[in-house]
């Protein structure tokens, strides 16, 4: 080996180090990140308060902003930016911090009066039950809300547009068989796979959210040789064959915060309520994005990019309320 390239390996295991150094200072100052599912997460050494998110551009380490408005002004009431992938653990916060400036502006029942709209994205069983507590008349769709809309189901651009975007998702692979693609018998408690061949029963009752479920399992031998394998599993199946699970009923428990809102949003009363949604936040972002070029954070760590955040959020409100005096 040459001098220079025992100095080329020198120097690369002296950069090595320090970032092993760099990164041991980071794990003795610096908390666990825990995630939604209280389960830790990739931290970043640079950036530590941010996360890994994928967006339209491909996978970032950044930021999420969220902002709360009025319908009728446009106005932002509340504006955070919040280091996680979801949008789920942003939600409690940022009503709690709505609910005490309220307070300091001397309003504090102005929530009791209002309706409150948020997309799936903040949809969780534990936002709902918070949301119980608040006094809000919310209105927070799942992601199934718009399969379940009757103007849907016949709808051939819907159709072909969510296939569309499927196939974008999936990189054009097929749509495998779900659920409604087997036959199930519910009084002889029986089920055969697409191919026609008869699954097991494996499990008798399963419950999940208050509901009830049997699950079948494919034979390992027909499902390694079957013809509609590509169709139906995402791998060679070499442990197990396909599985299934079909409602077989609800318990008797108390209906979940999830049942009550899928019957609320799902009335017509209701979809008009989350109708109006669009028209009052998409705007909203869409000023700050495109008209005041606020297309990324440009800065690093979450005070600092809150307050870029909270700063073009504020420019919005000045604008919004010099249009409202004219």
């Amino acid at each position: 080996m040459s001098e220079d390239e025992v100095a080329h390996d020198l120097k690369q295991q002296a950069k090595l180090d320090k970032s092993a150094d760099k990164i041991k200072e980071f794990l003795a100052t610096n908390e666990e990140k825990l995630g939604s599912q209280r389960k830790p997460v990739k931290s970043n050494i640079t950036d530590p308060d941010s996360a890994k998110m994928t967006t339209s551009k491909g996978t970032i380490q950044g930021y999420n902003g969220i902002a709360i408005n009025d319908d009728k002004h446009q106005v932002i009431m509340q504006a955070q930016v919040w280091g996680s992938v979801g949008e789920q653990q942003t939600l409690k916060p940022a009503i709690e911090d709505l609910k005490k400036q309220l307070t300091e502006l001397g309003t504090p029942d102005a929530l009791c009066e209002a309706k409150f709209t948020a997309d799936s994205g903040f949809h969780s069983e534990v936002n709902l039950e918070f949301m119980a507590t608040t006094g809000l008349d919310a209105y927070i769709a799942d992601t199934a809300f718009r399969s379940r809309n009757p103007l849907f189901k016949e709808s051939e651009t819907y159709h072909t547009e969510q296939e569309k975007r499927r196939l974008k998702r999936s990189k054009g692979r097929a749509r495998l068989f779900n659920s409604k693609d087997f036959y199930f018998d519910k009084k002889k408690n029986e089920c055969h796979c697409p191919a026609g061949k008869e699954m097991w029963l494996s499990v008798k009752n399963v419950e999940t959210a208050g509901r009830q479920y049997v699950r079948f399992s494919g034979y390992l031998k027909d499902c390694r040789v079957c013809p509609l394998q590509k169709q139906c599993m995402r791998k060679a199946p070499t442990k197990q064959g396909r599985q299934v699970q079909f409602e077989t009923g609800k318990t008797t428990k108390s209906i979940s915060y999830t049942d009550r809102m899928r019957v609320k949003i799902d009335s017509s009363p209701g979809r008009r309520e989350y109708s109006k949604r669009l028209g009052a936040i998409e705007p909203v972002f869409g000023n700050i994005t495109v008209n005041k070029g606020m297309n990324k954070f440009t800065l690093r760590g979450q005070e600092k990019v809150n307050t870029q955040w909270q700063m073009y959020c504020l420019v919005h409100n000045i604008e919004k309320l010099r249009n409202s005096l004219h």
